[in-house]
């Protein structure tokens, strides 16, 4: 990656680690799968009326809504209602990177480096340190449902790069409008009739992970999918956990050991380290010839 977007990378990976804290601030607030399905809703309108077409094909709109929208924001919500801690989920779920390397080599034929393989090794001891240190504060079934949400975020991942929309922006909209009504018709079968709160807290959780993270997020990160492969972008979702921590010690007084700060620092150089090339020496110039 070019260093400005890999400060792009890092960035996203930023408002991401934050959107944690926000979204355990909404869910004291809404029901897991009305909260998704509000969040989708509120990505989707007005602004589906200022938009053109996705631009690609609708298979790939809906499949992208289908493992994105309904399977990864449904099932991690779901486990953070059912005791999963937004620190810990912030980690479990950067296992996406890992699915979204595998889903890439085998559906999409992408090549693994050993430098890739290297770098990603080390990231996974950093976030290995992270789990022995914080533990698994959750139930195991919230545990799984976090582990099922990285799964359809990798698998995402691999579809959005299929698909390979000309306007991430426009195509997150029209995502967000595919997956808003299938999440509120579960909240009414599985969660009863809808109950809005009104509480500022829980409205002002929703503009964020509706506008910052969901629309402003993934149309950045379908933009550097459709520049770089999956298996060079998704390790920079690795930092999240990183920011996720750091932005629950400052609103929420959570300690950060020097263990989880290590954690952090396998984590960013082996992300910088898969995701960047090795400099080839430049070309030596010819001798000159004698005259």
């Amino acid at each position: 990656m070019s260093p400005r977007h890999l400060a792009l990378a890092v960035g996203l990976a930023a408002v991401w680690g934050f959107n944690f804290v926000v979204m355990q601030a909404g869910l004291q607030h809404f029901p897991p799968l009305l909260y998704a399905g509000l969040r989708f809703a509120m990505a989707a309108f007005p602004a589906l009326l200022f938009v053109g077409r996705p631009g690609v094909p609708w298979r790939w709109v809906a499949g992208v809504a289908a493992t994105l929208g309904v399977g990864q924001f449904g099932l991690l919500l779901v486990g953070m209602r059912a005791g999963m801690p937004a620190g810990l989920t912030s980690l479990v779920l950067q296992m996406q990177a890992l699915f979204t390397v595998l889903f890439a080599v085998t559906l999409l034929g992408e090549r693994l480096t050993a430098r890739r393989v290297l770098g990603l090794a080390v990231a996974f001891c950093g976030l290995a340190l992270v789990a022995f240190d914080f533990g698994v504060a959750g139930p195991l079934g919230a545990f799984a449902l976090c582990v099922a949400a990285a799964a359809a975020w990798g698998l995402g991942n691999v579809v959005q790069r299929r698909a390979a929309p000309p306007d991430s922006l426009r195509f997150m909209v029209w995502v967000s409008a595919l997956s808003a009504p299938p999440l509120l018709l579960l909240s009414v079968l599985v969660e009863g009739a809808p109950v809005l709160s009104t509480a500022t807290e829980g409205w002002l959780s929703l503009v964020y992970v509706a506008f910052v993270s969901t629309l402003g997020g993934f149309g950045v990160w379908g933009w550097l999918l459709r520049r770089y492969d999956a298996s060079t972008v998704a390790p920079y979702t690795l930092l999240v956990p990183v920011f996720g921590m750091s932005s629950a010690a400052l609103v929420t007084g959570e300690a950060l050991s020097w263990v989880k700060l290590l954690a952090a620092a396998l984590i960013v150089s082996g992300v910088l380290y898969a995701g960047t090339r090795p400099r080839r020496p430049a070309p030596a110039e010819p001798a000159a010839t004698p005259s």
